[in-house]
């Protein structure tokens, strides 16, 4: 059997090409059919990112030695649950690898929202090692659970699987800080962690710190028509509540001290010391996911444009997904 490092390294070869032969961009069509805040160029997107990010061999191997892997895979393999969450592209591929390369065994529970493209996915893994140890979570007892979710599924979660190991998601929200120093190119590279995904990931921006009186503008990009939607109904409840918005970009931005309820809507908090913002960060620590800035020293900061192409380490709620594995045994 072909070890994890050689299966995901060949993923990421045959991934490479991917959007650009009649099988997979079929894939693309229909994954778009199933949801339609899925554009071709996001899952394309998500696609590249992953395999620049995840599956390139030196990349990899240095993330697997960190954990002295495949020496201290587990003696008997255990059998751990995955609930993906489906609201962007491939959104579980990275429990599917830290499960899998980790020498357990992935018992999938896949989101309908994105079936299409997971699916594809784990039929290249086993195409490419027949015995990968992957099986479809039809409630079967298991040894552990990863789950992603809403903050009420996860209260369901906490419920549901009380007598196993859990490592459990919920809502998290990303924010960027701006100094007004920032360079064209940096704002551009802002609109990619905005407008990504249709603003629907946990990485995506929701709330910019700035300084008082900084005009903010951000790039226009290509949306989908759900978004366009999205925008429209917002722009209508702001005028409506007499709200006060300036349109940039495809978004609304608003002042607030608190992350926006939608999407299209982003929430702009004034400072006027860096020091305002630390404290603000570390009073909503539960809440982030990543910060995006130059600015500021914090433990999940990105560089502008980064936000939506995480490392293998940048672990998700800053739980370290391989050691949870590792210490099951």
């Amino acid at each position: 059997m072909k070890q994890p490092f050689d299966i995901f390294t060949t993923l990421g070869e045959r991934l490479a090409t991917f959007g650009e032969d009649a099988v997979s961009a079929a894939v693309i069509e229909r994954a778009e059919e199933d949801n339609g805040w899925f554009t071709p160029a996001d899952v394309r997107f998500a696609v590249r990112a992953i395999r620049e990010q995840m599956l390139c061999p030196e990349k990899l191997e240095q993330w697997l030695a960190l954990y002295g892997l495949p020496d201290k895979a587990p003696s008997k393999p255990h059998r751990v649950a995955i609930i993906m969450a489906g609201n962007i592209p491939l959104v579980g591929f990275f429990d599917l690898l830290c499960v899998v390369a980790s020498g357990n065994h992935a018992a999938v529970k896949l989101s309908g929202k994105d079936r299409v493209l997971m699916e594809y996915v784990i039929e290249q893994l086993r195409d490419i090692e027949p015995n990968v140890a992957i099986s479809e979570y039809v409630g079967e007892r298991i040894d552990a659970v990863i789950a992603t979710g809403s903050d009420n599924a996860n209260r369901y979660f906490r419920s549901r699987f009380a007598d196993v190991p859990s490592l459990l998601r919920g809502n998290r929200h990303s924010v960027a800080v701006l100094t007004g120093g920032e360079s064209p190119e940096q704002m551009e590279a802002l609109s990619e962690d905005v407008y990504r995904y249709s603003g629907l990931g946990c990485r995506n921006v929701s709330l910019i710190f700035a300084p008082e009186g900084l005009v903010i503008k951000l790039a226009k990009r290509e949306v989908c028509p759900k978004y366009e939607n999205n925008l429209r109904q917002t722009r209508a409840l702001l005028r409506m509540g007499g709200v006060p918005y300036v349109e940039s970009g495809c978004s609304l931005l608003t002042e607030g001290k608190e992350f926006s309820a939608q999407l299209s809507r982003i929430n702009v908090l004034r400072y006027s010391s860096l020091e305002q913002v630390e404290a603000w960060l570390l009073s909503h620590e539960e809440e982030l996911q990543c910060v995006v800035s130059e600015a500021i020293e914090h433990s999940r900061r990105v560089d502008f444009g980064a936000a939506q192409r995480p490392a293998l380490t940048e672990y998700p709620d800053q739980r370290d997904v391989m050691r949870f594995l590792l210490d099951l045994e």
